[in-house]
């Protein structure tokens, strides 16, 4: 199943459900299975139909079982669940919440704006974050490319997440 994680930091509420509904309508248009998480936004996520909602893993965030709360009780069933972890233990605490996906990186870097902002963890750091993720899906984040996509796969990730390398 592919996600395709709304991202965008500069629109106002209303601008980003309406784009959200209309990225849900080429989905549905497609006939796919591809779902749609807002970022970080339930609120815009609820009121467009989106599939859910992508979190960090910060603990003053609302968490994964608050967010399918919300969907419930809006009648739009049950909310897929993504949060970016950046440590091992941001995964082992993540994996107890139930959520449907993690991101986990930077594996190799993370770039801001062409600039190298943070080094990444490395593949033995993915590999643990698989293991410690069980049956929850691990997504490699971070400076991951068409070179180095497949060992990310070796290493146990259920699959890649990237701005760059879709670009």
């Amino acid at each position: 199943m592919d996600f395709v994680q709304l991202r965008e930091k500069t629109l106002d509420p209303g601008e980003l459900v309406n784009l959200a509904r209309a990225m849900m309508a080429v989905f549905r248009e497609q006939g796919g299975t591809t779902k749609l998480l807002v970022n970080g936004r339930p609120d815009v996520a609820i009121a467009a139909g989106a599939d859910g909602v992508h979190l960090t893993s910060s603990s003053s965030e609302l968490a994964a079982a608050q967010v399918r709360t919300l969907f419930t009780e809006a009648g739009l069933g049950e909310a897929v669940g993504g949060v970016s972890c950046h440590t091992l233990s941001d995964v082992e605490r993540i994996r107890e919440a139930g959520v449907d996906l993690i991101l986990f990186g930077p594996v190799f870097e993370k770039r801001v704006g062409g600039t190298v902002v943070s080094e990444g963890v490395g593949l033995e750091a993915l590999r643990e974050a698989c293991e410690i993720a069980g049956v929850t899906s691990v997504l490699a984040l971070g400076g991951v490319d068409e070179e180095n996509a497949s060992i990310c796969l070796e290493a146990g990730a259920a699959g890649i997440a990237g701005i760059r390398c879709f670009q």
